[in-house]
């Protein structure tokens, strides 16, 4: 069994290698895979030649435009004030158009960007302390000039310290409650280092009815209110207001874009770019405004929607695609038909979405913090194929094509997710199957079979949960019925075991008190007196957690307003509401709790049971005798634990330990209401936190040493699941527990050999293991296809494997961004030969 302590050696050069490999061996530069694509897609492959040694410039110009107008507008409705505030951006943010491009619209400069949000005041972005602000240094990745520092330290982080969200929830918390939080990885609170959680909007609206119809709906409506309805006026007219404004904001900064191009044409010299800028520009007099007629019209209304959402607020994860598939392939079919367009010329404009995308990037920079989300991590989701509202598969022409993209296209955008159900055709399973066999590690997969009833469960119709989308890293969104936009709190589970071996301290704490006092674990005659400790220090955390969900949903509208996403959602538009103001008729409040370290735990329960409790083989004395010295001196003591049955191996006595964990979690989740009346979920997805929080735990009976990383998500421990990839399927399966409707994703990282799926054997074998995990009711599950040898390569010769793309959790980042903490627990973790 793999020891988790040891540096990793590098191993013989495998034979067989991916794709994605093998053009990183090549040293070839990032560029389109094939090269048939390179000629018809020449576009794309110059925009794509030297991407990845631009430095990303913090953008600061949103913080300030946001910050003058919010100093203009205080005693107003937040709703209005944030409408304002949008305008003033949309209409004084200067504005570009590079070369190349066919798509226009960017939330920064020219390059690669990072957008301010200094409304997130607070732990979770690194302008929060303006004494660590310093100008960057020639060489460093991130860009922030002199003169950056100087407008955030002189006109932004002052007034938005004196506002902050942040701070006005930890100030009402209760005072155990705020003790708990300030432990920030025993309990860590999200809700202040993003606006809301991760969404996509509901873009096929724009496209059918354009921003100018909306407008026309608020006008009306306003036209049509009582003056005498003193509720309506006071409440409703702010928001239908704010709406109008956003509105008209959005429709003259595309003409902002129509003037630029028209402008920049009549200098143009070279007549092909000349005929390009001025379609540029009736395309953006036509859309947003009014709907779409083309694929290039819908294609550049949805990114002005995107555009926009960036400027509005910090959405967890980025805003996502959508089922983009679906909303954009009726103009796709309908431009094939009448000879608009050809597949290539689609494939460019999508791939000049997907650059966009990469040009923005979801900075979290603040010292210690960007372990939480490692290697730049961003989830864009792009959902493609699953069910359709009616119960029929979606699968179409355009879900192929952006499989095809995702096998050629080299940055690791767009966040490529596939719905699959019983019933997914073959064929695309098999284009599914071949496009994660190429080594980037997309698409990430979901499973319909489990998420639809449990989304029906939940409230939820059938043609919603048919429909639904994936968000984020692991969510999932039913987009015009769903109202949760606040973030949600990460629960650290191998704190609470080890609160409960220390009677509720924590060593990196200084030993004092930091859950209940349970007992000395010494004095503990039976498994049973030990899990009691174990759940009742479960129930303390998470019933504080509870608490500061409650009040940072409650605390938000005072300090958020999102009035263009807001106009997108159906139930906001019905009832004039902000989609942060609070409980919205009819919208069903599906928050979550994320708990990290689930096989770690499991793995040290199983092995206190096994050789304390049953076996007999250690006393509780020795055992933390053994843990309080980091195992030195007691070598003997952690190969019984490492050797001590495990997670992921199909033994139902330990996975009925995870079970009880899953049943305890969920029991305390079905009894609580949130604020609004919904529901908090139990998840299990770490993104990459489990390595920060790993570094406050203390050596744990599974044999892993002190501050390394806990297991991550609901994947085993790594390295501990030794008997195939189905046995760890059945695994994960049998600790769920299906008794309670208030759990949510369990995303599995999953690392297979590429010998094993040579060939078409190994594609049909990859297919039939998709369908193994579809039958098990996984939620969501992805692959690393990879040789270990790579990635031990890759850390001995950064350089040439700088392109070399991993999957890390619920995103694919560069190996070589990554922490070596992080890089150390991917090459750790099991890769299944099958």
């Amino acid at each position: 069994m793999l020891d988790a302590s040891e540096s990793p050696a590098v191993a013989p050069i495998s034979r067989v290698r991916t794709p994605h490999e093998t053009r990183i061996e090549r040293g070839e530069p990032v560029g389109l895979a094939a090269e048939v694509g390179q000629s018809k897609r020449a576009r794309i492959q110059r925009m794509l030649e030297g991407f990845r040694d631009q430095p990303i410039r913090l953008n600061v110009d949103r913080a300030r435009l946001l910050t003058e107008s919010m100093k203009r507008t205080e005693g107003q409705p937040m709703v209005l004030r944030w409408a304002k505030a949008l305008a003033h951006i949309l209409q004084n943010l200067p504005i570009h158009i590079e070369d190349d491009e066919l798509l226009v619209g960017s939330a920064g400069p020219p390059g690669r960007y990072a957008v301010v949000y200094c409304e997130l005041v607070g732990p979770g972005r690194f302008y929060t302390h303006p004494h660590e602000l310093v100008p960057s240094k020639p060489g460093e990745p991130i860009l922030i000039t002199e003169e950056d520092v100087a407008t955030l330290k002189g006109d932004i982080l002052p007034y938005w310290t004196d506002n902050a969200y942040h701070t006005a929830t930890m100030n009402a918390l209760p005072e155990e409650t705020r003790r708990l939080m300030e432990r920030i990885f025993v309990v860590t609170p999200t809700a202040s280092g993003r606006s809301m959680l991760a969404w996509a909007h509901d873009y096929g609206k724009v496209l059918e009815r354009g921003i100018g119809s909306i407008r026309n709906e608020v006008a009306e409506r306003l036209a049509a209110l009582d003056p005498f309805d003193t509720a309506a006026w006071v409440e409703k007219r702010p928001f239908l207001e704010a709406v109008e404004i956003v509105c008209d904001a959005m429709v003259a900064f595309a003409h902002r874009y129509a003037e630029l191009a028209r402008s920049m044409a009549g200098s143009e010299p070279r007549e092909e770019r000349r005929r390009e800028l001025l379609e540029i520009a009736e395309i953006c007099e036509r859309v947003p405004e009014h709907p779409a007629r083309t694929f290039h019209e819908a294609v550049q209304s949805q990114w002005f929607v995107q555009t926009v959402s960036r400027l509005e607020q910090a959405v967890g994860g980025v805003i996502g695609n959508g089922r983009i598939d679906q909303y954009l392939y009726p103009y796709y079919r309908r431009d094939l038909d009448e000879g608009r367009i050809t597949e290539d010329e689609a494939l460019t404009l999508l791939e000049s979405i997907w650059i966009g995308m990469a040009r923005s990037t979801d900075l979290y920079a603040k010292p210690g913090m960007p372990s939480l989300t490692d290697g730049f991590a961003h989830w864009e989701a792009t959902t493609i194929g699953g069910l359709a509202p009616d119960g029929q598969d979606a699968s179409n022409e355009l879900s192929y094509l952006i499989l095809k993209s995702k096998r050629e296209f080299p940055l690791n955008y767009p966040d490529l997710a596939a719905r699959i159900h019983s019933r997914t055709p073959n064929a695309f399973l098999h284009a599914v199957a071949e496009t994660i066999k190429d080594g980037s590690g997309f698409p990430k997969l979901f499973c319909d079979d489990e998420i639809i009833p449990l989304l029906v469960a939940k409230g939820g119709s059938m043609e919603e949960a048919n429909d639904y989308c994936v968000t984020g890293c692991s969510e999932t969104k039913m987009l015009n019925r769903e109202g949760i936009a606040t973030g949600c709190a990460w629960i650290n589970l191998g704190a609470i075991l080890e609160m409960t071996l220390r009677d509720g301290r924590m060593g990196c704490y200084g030993n004092g008190l930091v859950g209940l006092s349970t007992g000395d674990p010494r004095t503990f005659k039976t498994f049973e007196e030990l899990w009691d400790a174990f759940t009742r220090q479960i129930e303390n955390v998470v019933q504080h957690t509870f608490i500061q969900q409650h009040v940072s949903d409650t605390l938000k509208s005072r300090h958020i307003a999102s009035p263009m996403f807001s106009m997108l959602h159906d139930l906001c538009m019905e009832s004039c509401k902000d989609i942060h103001s609070g409980p919205i008729e009819d919208a069903l409040y599906l928050g979550f709790f994320d708990v990290m370290g689930f096989g770690t735990v499991i793995d040290s329960l199983a092995a206190i049971r096994s050789l304390v409790f049953e076996e007999e083989k250690l006393s509780m004395d020795e055992l933390l005798e053994a843990l309080d010295a980091d195992f030195a001196g007691h070598e003997a003591v952690r190969q019984m634990c490492l050797h001590a049955p495990k997670y992921g191996n199909n033994d139902p006595a330990v996975d009925q330990i995870g079970h009880d964990i899953e049943a305890c979690f969920s029991g305390l989740a079905h009894r609580h209401t949130s604020a609004f009346g919904g529901e908090l979920d139990l998840r299990y997805v770490s993104v990459t936190s489990h390595i920060p929080l790993g570094a406050v735990v203390g050596a744990t009976p599974d044999g892993r040493k002190a501050r390394e990383p806990l297991s991550e998500s609901i994947s085993p421990s790594q390295g501990r699941d030794v008997k195939g990839p189905t046995a760890t399927l059945m695994s994960i399966s049998s600790t769920k527990c299906a008794q309670y409707k208030e759990r949510a994703a369990r995303l599995l990282n999953m690392k297979l050999s590429p010998a094993s799926l040579a060939g078409e054997e190994g594609t049909r074998k990859l297919m039939a293991l998709i369908r193994t995990a579809c039958d098990m009711k996984m939620w969501h599950i992805q692959f690393n296809i990879i040789n270990r040898d790579t990635l031990l390569r890759a850390q001995q010769d950064p350089e040439k494997y700088r392109n070399l793309l991993v999957r890390v959790a619920g995103y694919s980042a560069y190996f070589v961004d990554l922490t070596p903490a992080l890089q150390n627990e991917i090459i750790r973790r099991t890769e299944h030969e099958f």
